[in-house]
């Protein structure tokens, strides 16, 4: 598990209101209905990002970590893995969540990704889509890259490299990788997915984060502040680097 039942995500450097917030329930390709949670920011954007959790599915920080991107200028919905095993509801503290992780496969993941990215581009003005994801969630984000949904690119924190590997070859979107320096996946492997991405085509920044814990994206680790500062200016500037312009 990545974070700590007190754990909140960490402010944008550039913060504008929330607008309209809320739960949400859309409908993969294969007809499963599944929870998410959107925000918007209230002076709209062009922008998007659908968050996958860690694989704790649709806990309450990554409800607030929605809203924290649409602060930041991003249309945001964060998503539930567990549709098809546990059905609708709450992921608390007491949610069994390894028992529906394992359960888990990686096309229906991508389906679910799909189902957000449309309803994002569905939103006025919307014209780049992003994925960004943490633990779990960060390798899945990093596959979404050849999941054909037309990205602008794929962000993640903390994944571990196997679970996308064998996907390289059919990547067309630009990564950014957010490595923890004291992450218990080894650094290394990072690099080398990395490396490996990039001699078959593939845009690829990758930040390591010196001396930081897996799971140091969290403000309740105040000796951890530059880094999560540091990590919201490598998304920010991901995204403006790598979103279409009028």
């Amino acid at each position: 598990m990545c974070y700590g039942e007190e754990a909140r995500p960490p402010a944008p450097p550039v913060r504008g209101p929330v607008g309209d917030h809320g739960d949400l329930v859309l409908t993969s390709a294969d007809g499963t209905q599944f929870g998410a949670y959107y925000a918007h920011p209230a002076a709209g954007s062009s922008e998007a990002v659908v968050i996958l959790p860690d694989v704790r599915g649709l806990h309450s920080f990554y409800k607030e970590l929605a809203e924290r991107f649409a602060e930041a200028g991003l249309h945001s919905v964060a998503i539930d893995y567990f549709g098809r095993t546990a059905g609708l509801g709450g992921r608390d503290e007491d949610f069994p969540f390894r028992e529906h992780v394992d359960k888990t496969e990686p096309a229906q993941i991508a389906e679910d990704v799909g189902a957000a990215v449309a309803w994002l581009r569905q939103q006025r003005g919307v014209r780049s889509a992003f994925t960004v994801g943490f633990c779990f969630g960060g390798s899945n984000s990093w596959a979404q890259s050849a999941a054909g949904h037309d990205l602008a690119g794929c962000m993640g924190f903390y994944g571990g490299p196997a679970r996308a590997a064998d996907l390289i070859q059919m990547m067309r979107s630009p990564l950014l990788m957010l490595a923890a320096g004291e992450d218990f996946t080894p650094v290394e492997a990072v690099e080398a997915f990395a490396a490996q991405a990039r001699s078959d085509g593939v845009s690829v920044d990758l930040h390591v984060f010196p001396g930081a814990p897996h799971s140091f994206f969290d403000r309740t680790f105040v000796e951890h502040r530059e880094a999560c500062d540091e990590a919201w200016r490598q998304m920010l500037s991901f995204v403006d680097r790598h979103s279409v312009k009028e």
